[in-house]
């Protein structure tokens, strides 16, 4: 941890990427002190109204203070990353290493129902999951969870191929070990920085996704305060009310900014090529 540290504070984007990602979540788990009014209270006295010290971001049709609604978002789109992406790595990973693992037959049939999954774009896939299952913010992460498992399926496989018949794994199974041990505590641990990697570029992917099923109806109830529903309320106001729309897309392209940015640094930080360069 200390070497990966080292290696990542030499990068200033990353840190720029972790400081914003810190940021973004102290800004969500503060939210009921943060925020300067109830994002739910509606003031038909002050509907929108523009940019101002009262409201910094002014407010939307409905008179509902839109850093308010901000800030409330994120933690919709945090919580939507941290499960979804949860979800993804878990069943990705288990998938990835029982193909790898054990090849034949059981790597085809796997490996076959990954490529199926690949074939159909990420969006698309979210919007017939969310058909069957019904609009709810609960379906809307259990889709995007699914959407996603393939990407870490991959990966986990890859990783474990290169390393499955290394000479401490044969030592193990020589010493009588099980499948499963030997998947916990020798595979899975020297497979985890290219996964650590996904889970950070996964986040941003999640909070877009969210975003465009909340903008499309698919995601949160309506007077839910998501980056999503907020763009598609202020599509309709662009030319009287810019602030609805433009200060939500901010937020979404910040967010999505500072993951990426902090996986790519992350990349960079473990892989021991690039290290070995820098030295």
């Amino acid at each position: 941890m200390s070497e990966l540290w080292y290696q990542l504070k030499k990068n200033k984007i990353a840190m720029c990427g972790l400081i914003m990602t810190g940021i973004l979540i102290i800004v969500a788990i503060t939210a009921p002190w943060v925020a300067p009014y109830d994002p739910y209270k509606m003031a038909p006295d002050a509907r929108l109204a523009g940019p101002s010290l009262a409201h910094l971001f002014g407010t939307d049709q409905f008179g509902r203070d839109i850093l308010s609604r901000i800030i409330y978002g994120s933690r919709i789109s945090l919580q939507v990353g941290l499960i979804s992406v949860g979800l993804s790595v878990v069943a990705g990973t288990i998938i990835g290493v029982v193909a790898a693992y054990y090849g034949k037959w059981v790597d085809a049939a796997l490996s076959r129902l990954t490529d199926v999954m690949f074939s159909f774009p990420d969006i698309l896939l979210a919007l017939v999951i969310m058909a069957i299952l019904g609009p709810s913010l609960t379906n809307l992460m259990i889709a995007v969870g699914i959407v996603y498992t393939p990407i870490f399926a991959r990966i986990a496989r890859g990783a474990v191929l290169s390393i499955k018949n290394s000479l401490y794994i044969e030592a193990a199974r020589s010493m009588g070990i099980s499948n499963i041990k030997i998947m916990w505590r020798h595979i899975l641990p020297n497979s985890l920085a290219p996964l650590i990697v996904q889970v950070t570029l996964s986040f941003a992917f999640a909070i877009l996704a969210e975003a465009a099923l909340s903008f499309l109806g698919l995601g949160v109830s309506p007077d839910t305060p998501s980056w999503g529903i907020m763009l598609n309320e202020g599509k309709s106001w662009m030319e009287t009310a810019w602030w609805i729309a433009v200060f939500p897309g901010i937020a979404i392209t910040l967010a999505v900014f500072s993951f990426n940015v902090m996986g790519d640094g992350l990349r960079d930080a473990l892989d021991p090529r690039l290290k070995n360069e820098s030295a």
